[in-house]
């Protein structure tokens, strides 16, 4: 099993409104593209707050390749429009984790 991490640190201003985004919107899209089995919408907690509250979405799919799919046909138009909504509001990073 492969577990697709994004991990977001959002402004202050802009994480209720971000946070209800991802519910409604953003996370329903990337699981309706159908390369994913299931996620989990996670508060980080024990990290630095001052600057913005970190969150991480974990999204898990059967393996690399069904990833990689996902990154060349889904991911770009997705992260687009989270640029697009929240632009200079946060900050991302993904890994690639396996389960073992």
């Amino acid at each position: 099993m492969i577990i697709y991490n994004v991990t977001v640190k959002v402004d202050h201003d802009v994480a209720e409104e971000w946070l209800e985004w991802m519910r409604q919107v953003h996370i329903p899209d990337v699981m309706a593209t159908g390369y994913f089995e299931s996620y989990k919408l996670l508060h980080l907690y024990g990290h630095d707050d001052h600057q913005g509250i970190t969150y991480a979405i974990q999204y898990t799919c059967k393996d690399l390749d069904t990833l990689a799919r996902y990154q060349e046909t889904e991911a770009p138009r997705l992260q687009r429009e989270h640029a697009e909504r929240f632009k200079d509001k946060y900050v991302a990073f993904r890994t690639i984790l396996e389960e073992v």
